[in-house]
């Protein structure tokens, strides 16, 4: 296990090199950069003519060497990455992309975990209490639900919740994690009841779509799993019905949702865009979008890249999973 957690990780690092020199030629593939986001800016707000904000944006670009070829911008980027641990500058944000990148990542992660733990477990419970009713009005209503779930756009059902909180609640912080009063405070249960009472909409929202569809994979793989020679056996054997779901049907009705583990970081980390875009909260989502539209590469660039090891990550969590969860898979390895 441990040879292979290893050489998982060493083929991990030549992928995460090719994937960032992809990403970084992609970001760059549209004309235009930063420079050109502050000549607009100049022009459009600060009142000063073509050639002063050209000027300037020149002068802007040579100084923080967006007017270097391709390659050598990569491997600046890279090799400070390597070297010293930096990632570059945000031009935007006015700081270090690694400061980016910590205010955001961590509250971000927290928060997708917690919607995919939630996720999982009423998503794969409601799949076997659905699977074990089969046709009866539980399994039709968890079906109806897992339907709207994997059918009703995210961003329309932020929208509905933005909609009643603000024009039927007149609620009207939104956009942040905390209130005023405990932005700064130390952490208390009076501070993590904020907390809550901000980020459930997003919590629930991302829940809701995350649930649907470990319910239905986990209905679908446990009727057919019931249905196998082996569970049969084991009923005749005189094994109770209860018995034989959990011990027999169950760990094998979950190798796909266990597979499925090894792309659901980096989905978390995406996945709250349009609710984070219309909350307005600082995640990642929020910060990918906005440094791609005012050429803010380092940013984005470094946000793909923790994308691309949070999927590699992920895979091998899931490989392990999978090992761990059935024996037939050990014994292959080891063969």
């Amino acid at each position: 296990m441990l040879r292979f957690l290893l050489m998982r990780i060493a083929s991990a690092i030549p992928v995460l090199a090719i994937l960032s020199l992809v990403t970084f030629a992609i970001i760059q593939a549209p004309p235009g950069d930063y420079a050109d986001y502050i000549r607009s800016q100049l022009i459009n707000q600060g009142g000063a003519s073509f050639a002063e904000a050209d000027a300037q944006a020149q002068a802007y670009r040579v100084e923080h060497g967006l007017d270097k070829p391709l390659p050598v911008q990569y491997l600046n980027w890279i090799g400070g990455i390597v070297t010293r641990g930096d990632f570059g500058y945000s031009l935007y944000y006015n700081k270090p992309v690694a400061e980016v990148v910590g205010e955001r990542l961590p509250r971000t992660l927290l928060l997708a975990l917690v919607c995919h733990l939630l996720a999982s477990v009423l998503g794969i419970t409601f799949g076997i209490w659905a699977a074990t009713r089969q046709y009866t009005w539980i399994d039709s209503t968890l079906s109806a639900i897992a339907f709207l779930g994997m059918t009703v756009p995210r961003f329309l059902m932020a929208l509905i919740i933005v909609y009643l909180l603000v024009f039927q609640f007149n609620v009207s912080e939104i956009g942040s994690f905390f209130s005023p009063q405990y932005g700064g405070a130390p952490w208390s249960w009076a501070k993590f009841v904020d907390l809550v009472k901000h980020v459930w909409p997003v919590v629930a929202i991302a829940t809701f779509g995350g649930l649907a569809y470990n319910m239905r994979v986990m209905r679908g793989n446990l009727l057919d799993t019931l249905n196998a020679q082996y569970v049969e056996t084991a009923k005749a054997k005189g094994l109770t019905g209860s018995a034989v779901v959990m011990r027999h049907a169950v760990p094998n009705a979950l190798h796909p949702l266990v597979m499925y583990q090894g792309v659901v970081l980096p989905y978390m980390l995406t996945g709250e865009i349009e609710t984070a875009i219309i909350f307005a909260l600082p995640t990642v989502g929020p910060a990918i979008v906005g440094s791609m539209a005012v050429g803010d590469v380092y940013v984005t660039a470094t946000f793909m890249m923790v994308l691309s090891a949070t999927l590699i990550v992920g895979n091998i969590i899931a490989d392990m999973l999978l090992v761990l969860l059935d024996p037939r898979v050990r014994q292959f390895g080891e063969g």
